[in-house]
This record gives structure tokens, C-alpha cells and sequence, in this order.
């Protein structure tokens, strides 16, 4: 048997040294973010494939993903809280511009597919309110992040009508554009989305888009007041149709006998128009105006007439003027509270809501009040209020070219505050309810409605 002893071995190693090179990741940016229930994800999601096809990144997130830290880790106390931070990350770490909030009550129940935040600032008619805007005011007038609770008591943004603030220096100015659909079903989810889609892909050089109708008469009658001379509705009206050059302005006013009823809206709405201006006094289920130095009230549209518009394809945007037409936490179930009765909260949806989610008409998006519609007859000064900011967003548009509908109510907000500085620390009565509507004003504006919304649509290419 042969034996064999390894003396050694040698053995040759050939190392190749590549060039070298690093790897840098690019960070994510998504301009629009939606934020939705688990529910809605998949209705949606043919708007993030529209909106990422018209070149505006996006990013669907689910509140599951929030409150269970997928993206960033979750900070806040309850819910809204929560949602909050997550903006504040979403701003700071993707550059998010635009937020659209989706989701609202579940039926008629009193649960939420979204999220609300109610602030309570009091009065003789309300306790509380929704504000979408404690999304959109995510910093501080320190730059640290804006909670609307500064004493800590779990009650936000509390101030009551003629006292002094509990939450003081609430800074209200909008760091990103909120908006919201406060769907109800998956329905109404797929509804808009299809709305959406078309509006932005179809509307461009449309000649239907290039009117804009306003409706309006004599909103605080002199009878009652010597001091409210005018008709207020038709002078806010012409404000607005200023700023609107290259519209054909479409009026119909009670003084002059072309605003008698609802007829005359719909038949307006439905000839198909970009923008709607409805200047008057409103609540959940209706919206209009009185005649001349008269109480006599004529109703412009109610619930039961939205299903009447047949504007398909020709969508506004629709600006409401007067008290609680966006007011989205009403319910059939109400119906029982003799209170919530005569507030007309005791219907199935508010009119700001059913017009905007109509099926095949209606509205692309909506601008109105969840909360008294405050004018400058509510204020020892006599300036400011809801009608201030209306004609505000026309001018936003119209003059200064802004053309996202978010970025109206952002810009609106930001100029109102602007012009009209709120007072937290005087102890002169009439400054603290004057101070107290302009904060109320707006806290409780909303748009319900994409944010990102290209007005007009996109050009084809």
C-alpha cells in the first residue's frame, strides 16, 4: 500500500480591486399625501395612478400604517393628534404640499371613517365645532409643533364667545393644503374619485368653464339694522366677479327679479359653469337669500334639489356663503334631539357635501362653513368675516393665478390672518369678540374637495 505525505501546497490568489463608488439614496418627496381608513385604499388608488400620470408625486397612506409607526414613529395623544404628527413628518421629511384627508362619518352613525378634531369655542348656539384646519396649522409661532391645547387639558382651541381664551396663541396659519372628503361609504369614494379624474383631464378650454354665476340678494335687510345698508350679498357678489376677468359672470340677484327661487339656480348649474358663488344665509340642509329690505327668505337649493342638477361633465367650484352648509357631522338620527332639529342638522348630509359628491353633477369641490358663518355684522368693527374670505379665494385665482384649490384656502387663510390679527391678550370686551369671530371664521372654513386640484384641468397632451 503506497503511502503519501503532503509536504505543502501552494496556493495562488488573483484579487481583483474594482473601481470604487458610492451609493447615495435619493430621499422621497410626494407632493400630494392622502391619508384614508383601510377601507377606502383600493378605491383610491386609481387617483394616485391619475395624479402620479399629471406628474404630481404621491403617496397613499392608510391610518392603520399611522398608528402602527410603518413610516414614521406614531407621537400624540388620541387620533387627530396622532394624524397630526404624522403631517408634521410627512412635511418635513417628504415635502409634502397638499393633504387630502378621506373620510367621514360611518353612515349615519356617530363613528368616524376619518377623524375629527372639534374645538370648542362657545357660543349661544353652538358648543363646539369641526375644524380641518388644526391638520393644516401643524407649527407654532416658535416653529415647534402647534397642539391647539396649550393649557393640556384635552380640550382644544377652547375659547368662549365674550371671555378670555383657556388656549392661548394658537398660531391658525396653514403650513400645507388641507382638503377633505368625508365619505360615507366606498361609494362615494369611487365617485369622486371618477369625478376627479375627469374634471382634470376634460375641463381645459372648455367654454362652459369660462362662466361664473353667482347668486345673491340683500343679506342683512336695513329694517333691521340702519347701519347695514345695501344689499350685502349683491355687493360681495360683484367683489368676487372683479377678480374674475375672462369670465362671463352669470347674475342672479333678487333685487333685479333674476333670483326668485331654486329654479333659477339649477337651470344655472345645469347650462354648466367653473365657479359658483352662492352669497346668503345657509344651514346643513339649505342655502339662500332674502329680496330687497325685506325678511321674506328665498331659497336658492336645498337637500332635495342637488339630485336635479344635471351639469354632468361640467363640475364648479363652488363657494358657499352663509352659516353650517359644510357642517358634515349631521345625521338622520338627530332627528330626535329637538335642538339638533332646529338646527336642521336631523338629514342624512349637509348640502356642501351632497353637492360635491354628486354622481354625473354637482360640484368638483366645495368651500363653505361647519360652524356659524360669521360676517362683519357680527364685529364691533364692521370688517372681516366669512365674506371677506369668499371673495378672497376669487381674487386668489383670479389675480394672484393660483390654480391648485387648495392652495386658495391656504393663501386665504394666511392674508385674513394677515389683515386681521387676533388679540390674545387684551381685556377690552369688544376686542376680545371681535378677536373671538376671526379666529372662529377661520377655524371653521373648510374645503371639502382635492387640494392638488388642477382648477380648469390640465391641458392635453
Amino acid at each position: 500500500m503506497n503511502r503519501f505525505r503532503v509536504i505543502g501546497a501552494v496556493l495562488s490568489i488573483s484579487i481583483i480591486i474594482l473601481p470604487a463608488f458610492s451609493v447615495v439614496s435619493q430621499p422621497e418627496e410626494y407632493s400630494l399625501l392622502i391619508l384614508c381608513p383601510q377601507e377606502f385604499q383600493r378605491a383610491l388608488q386609481p387617483l394616485v395612478e391619475h395624479k402620479i400620470s399629471k406628474g404630481l408625486s404621491t403617496k397613499l397612506v392608510t391610518l392603520k400604517e399611522i398608528y402602527t409607526s410603518v413610516y414614521f414613529p406614531v407621537k400624540g395623544g388620541d387620533k387627530p393628534e396622532q394624524i397630526k404628527y404624522f403631517i408634521k413628518d410627512a412635511i418635513e421629511n417628504w415635502g409634502t404640499q397638499y393633504v387630502l384627508l378621506v373620510g367621514g362619518k360611518k353612515g349615519q352613525l356617530p363613528i368616524w371613517y376619518f377623524p375629527v378634531r372639534y374645538v370648542s369655542m362657545g357660543n349661544s348656539w353652538e358648543p363646539d365645532y369641526i375644524s380641518d384646519l388644526y391638520y393644516a396649522d401643524i407649527y407654532d409661532r416658535n416653529g415647534s409643533f402647534s397642539s391647539w391645547d396649550s393649557d393640556n387639558d384635552g380640550i382644544y382651541g377652547e375659547w368662549r364667545y365674550g371671555g378670555l381664551p383657556e388656549d392661548k396663541y394658537i398660531d391658525l396659519y396653514p403650513d400645507v393644503a388641507i382638503g377633505r372628503l368625508p365619505c360615507r361609504n366606498i361609494a362615494e369614494v369611487k365617485i369622486m374619485v371618477n369625478k376627479i379624474i375627469e374634471y382634470e383631464d376634460t375641463t381645459y378650454n372648455s367654454e362652459w368653464f369660462h362662466r361664473m354665476v353667482v347668486v345673491a340678494g340683500d343679506t342683512y335687510p336695513e329694517i333691521d339694522n340702519p347701519l347695514w345698508k345695501g344689499y350685502e350679498g349683491e355687493i360681495y357678489g360683484d367683489l368676487a366677479i372683479e377678480n374674475m376677468s375672462g369670465f362671463t359672470p352669470i347674475r342672479l340677484y333678487a333685487s333685479d327679479g333674476t333670483f326668485t327661487g331654486e329654479s333659477d339656480v339649477i337651470n344655472a348649474i345645469t347650462n354648466g359653469c367653473g365657479f359658483l358663488y352662492l352669497v346668503g344665509h345657509g344651514s346643513p340642509k339649505t342655502w339662500g337669500n332674502h329680496p330687497p329690505n325685506n325678511h321674506t327668505f328665498i331659497r336658492g337649493l336645498t337637500l332635495k334639489d342637488i339630485p336635479l342638477l344635471k351639469n354632468e361633465g361640467m363640475y364648479p367650484v363652488c363657494v358657499f356663503s352663509g352659516c353650517h352648509n359644510c357642517q358634515f357631522d349631521v345625521s338622520i338620527f338627530k332627528i330626535f334631539n329637538r335642538i339638533s332639529l332646529y338646527r336642521g342638522e336631523a338629514v342624512p348630509e349637509c348640502i356642501g357635501w351632497k353637492i360635491t359628491r354628486k354622481k354625473d353633477g354637482g360640484s368638483i369641490a366645495s368651500f363653505g362653513c361647519t360652524a356659524l358663518g360669521h360676517t362683519k355684522e357680527d364685529k364691533y368693527a364692521f370688517a372681516g368675516g366669512i365674506n371677506e374670505i369668499e371673495v378672497q379665494l376669487f381674487r386668489q385665482y383670479g389675480y394672484y393665478n393660483v390654480h391648485h384649490v387648495g392652495d386658495m384656502l391656504k393663501n386665504t387663510i394666511t392674508w385674513y390672518l394677515d389683515t386681521y390679527n387676533i388679540n390674545w391678550d387684551t381685556t377690552n370686551t369688544t376686542l376680545i369678540k371681535d378677536s373671538w369671530v376671526d379666529a372662529q371664521v377661520v377655524e371653521s372654513y373648510i374645503l371639502f374637495g382635492d387640494p392638488s386640484l388642477m382648477i380648469g384641468g390640465y391641458p392635453s397632451i
